[in-house]
This record gives structure tokens, C-alpha cells and sequence, in this order.
């Protein structure tokens, strides 16, 4: 059967628990493979726990990269430093790690001057090889980090995200994205992923076959519901799922 990552460290329904200590404290707990977490780059170039690439903040938006780490801190208590989380999950659990930024353009010439290498170096650090994978909805992130480990021969899992969201694009824009997951091939291999990343709907329809076709693991997210979770959790059809409702996946497993 597939394997388990707790999405946004597990928090559920409860989106003031999304990446969250308290959610971390209690997937640290659960029997899972793999927790899954969001990072985000601030101005300072400190990497930490969150999904939005802005905060709100006196009823204005303000980019991430517009913070330190103090001034992004200062308003939660629960927000966390990536190298953090690491540590906690260091000979605990596996790292899923979901890279929510990416470098200036200038940078994808020399990967290692890249802020997704300097992520992917501190995971290294601090798990350890084999113990994280990464996963980024951006082609050229992916192919920086996939360039770095094969220079550094590292057998590193990095997945191309399937399923960006469209909502604000034109509708031209929209229909190209969404032919580009339905049909990736072109995209896995420009960026070199080794893990393909998709959103349940679309990898139901095309990509879970394109997946098996070229023995590529397959990483299905976001699977909450039980129908679903049965469905992606039986055996060969995904490498990993990703559920915000790990217990509900785990009951399903040793329930078969």
C-alpha cells in the first residue's frame, strides 16, 4: 500500500493549525512516513513554516519577502523556523518538503546560488540523505535542485507539482496550464523530476498511468475523503499520499 504524509504537518480542518508546532508535535506521534510542510523564504533569508507567499497584516497584504524573521515572528507565536522543524523530525519522521518560492531569475544559472539548494542543503544537514524529498510547483526549481544532487550524487526525490491553482489567470493562460498536468511528459523532462506530484483529480484522469508508464513514484495530494483515500491507498496505485487527515488514512490501512 501507499505510503503516508500528514499534510501541513497534519492540522485537518483547523487551518490555525497549518504548520504549526502544535500540529508537528502531534504527526511526530501518529504512524506516518512522511510530514509535510510548507516553507517560505523571507527578506532576511531566513526559511520558515508558511503557505502563502504574503501576511496580513492591518488589512494590507505584505510580501514574505518583505519580513525578518523578528518582524514575521512577532505576530504568532506558532509560526516556526524550517531548520526548527528539521530538528524535530531528525530520527523521527520523513520530510515532505513543499518549497513555496523561488530565486531570482538570474540565479538558475549556477543552481548552487539558488535559495531552493540552500533548502535542500539544510534538509541534508540536518536528516540527512534519504530521509527528506522535496516537491515545488515550479519546473525551474526543481530542475536547480535536481542539477545540485546529481553534481553532489545525491539519490534525491524532487517532484513537479501537477494542480496549480488558475483561479486568477486569463482564461487562455488557465486552458494551457491544465493541458501542460494533464499531459506532462514535456515538463518532467525539462525540469528532470524523478517524483511526479499531482492533485488527486488530475492523476485519476491521465498522470497516474503516465506515472506507471515511466516508473516514476507517484505522489497524490491533498486525499481526504474515505472513498478517496481507499481508492489511492491500495496497492499500486500511488507511491505516496499526502492527507490532511492522517488518522482517517492510517485507520484505512490496518483496516485492509
Amino acid at each position: 500500500m501507499a505510503m503516508i504524509s500528514a499534510h501541513r504537518c497534519g492540522a485537518g480542518s483547523d487551518l490555525d493549525l497549518e504548520n504549526t508546532r502544535a500540529a508537528l508535535d502531534r504527526a511526530l506521534t501518529l504512524d506516518v512516513d512522511y510530514v509535510e510542510f510548507d516553507v517560505q523564504r523571507l527578506g532576511d533569508g531566513t526559511f520558515v513554516l508558511f503557505h502563502d507567499d504574503f501576511v496580513e497584516l492591518d488589512g494590507r497584504r505584505v510580501p514574505m519577502v518583505d519580513l525578518t524573521f523578528e518582524q514575521f515572528s512577532g505576530m504568532a507565536d506558532h509560526f516556526m523556523r524550517y531548520d526548527d522543524v528539521l530538528a524535530a523530525l531528525k530520527g523521527v519522521k520523513h520530510a515532505h518538503i513543499d518549497l513555496k518560492f523561488v530565486s531570482p531569475e538570474s540565479a538558475y544559472g549556477n543552481p548552487e546560488s539558488t535559495y531552493e539548494v540552500a533548502a535542500a542543503k539544510q534538509a541534508l544537514e540536518i536528516l540527512g540523505a534519504g530521509q527528506f524529498i522535496i516537491t515545488t510547483l515550479e519546473d525551474q526549481s526543481v530542475r536547480a535542485v535536481r542539477d545540485w544532487a546529481d553534481t553532489a550524487g545525491l539519490d534525491l526525490l524532487v517532484g513537479l507539482s501537477l494542480g496549480r491553482d488558475t483561479a486568477e489567470m486569463s482564461i487562455v493562460e488557465a486552458v494551457r496550464t491544465r493541458l501542460s498536468e494533464f499531459f506532462p511528459g514535456a515538463r518532467i523532462r525539462g525540469s528532470r523530476a524523478n517524483l511526479v506530484v499531482c492533485h488527486q483529480r488530475i492523476a485519476r484522469y491521465t498522470v497516474a498511468r503516465f506515472a506507471r508508464r515511466r516508473g516514476l513514484p507517484l505522489l497524490v495530494w491533498t486525499v481526504d475523503e474515505p472513498e478517496a483515500l481507499a481508492y489511492w491507498l491500495a496497492p499500486d496505485a500511488a507511491w505516496l499520499v499526502t492527507t490532511n487527515y492522517p488518522e482517517r488514512a492510517i485507520g484505512l490501512v490496518k483496516a485492509a
